[in-house]
């Protein structure tokens, strides 16, 4: 489905629309609507519908709510009961019990990945420089 939508645009706009338009041969209203789109906060609709409400309300926090949910660690006691569940998994030595808590940790580790990286998302939208993947900190 599709709303027409009647904006002005100043001229400066208008002419690069229509350059941009000309040299790759696509219409003005594509155009528009790409940028519309590429400029919208990210969606949630992908995520988890448990999350989609949590990830959407995400929006109106403030930038240093974001990096503090960015930069969001698990808990240590918990990577570490994680890692040595996988390990223990490989070898198939886990109990029924462990593998349950294998599966709740893991989704705890989604979830969390899930906010940061929205996050980050919203941070990228606002502007905000993203750091290096190699200045990001790593579990201990």
């Amino acid at each position: 489905m599709s709303m027409q939508v009647t904006i002005e645009l100043p001229e400066p706009v208008i002419r690069q629309l229509r350059q941009i338009a000309a040299a790759t041969q696509q219409s003005i209203e594509a155009l528009v609507a790409q940028s519309v789109l590429s400029n919208l906060p990210p969606s949630a609709e992908n995520a988890p519908l448990e999350l989609q409400a949590e990830l959407l309300a995400m929006q109106t926090l403030s930038t240093d709510e974001l990096l503090a949910i960015a930069q969001a660690q698990a808990e240590p006691a918990q990577w570490h009961r994680h890692s040595e569940f996988l390990e223990q998994n490989q070898e198939g030595q886990l109990s029924l019990d462990e593998r349950q808590e294998l599966t709740d940790l893991r989704q705890i580790a989604d979830q969390l990945m899930l906010r940061k990286a929205y996050a980050w998302a919203l941070l990228r939208w606002r502007g905000q420089k993203l750091p290096k993947l190699e200045d990001l900190p790593t579990p201990a």
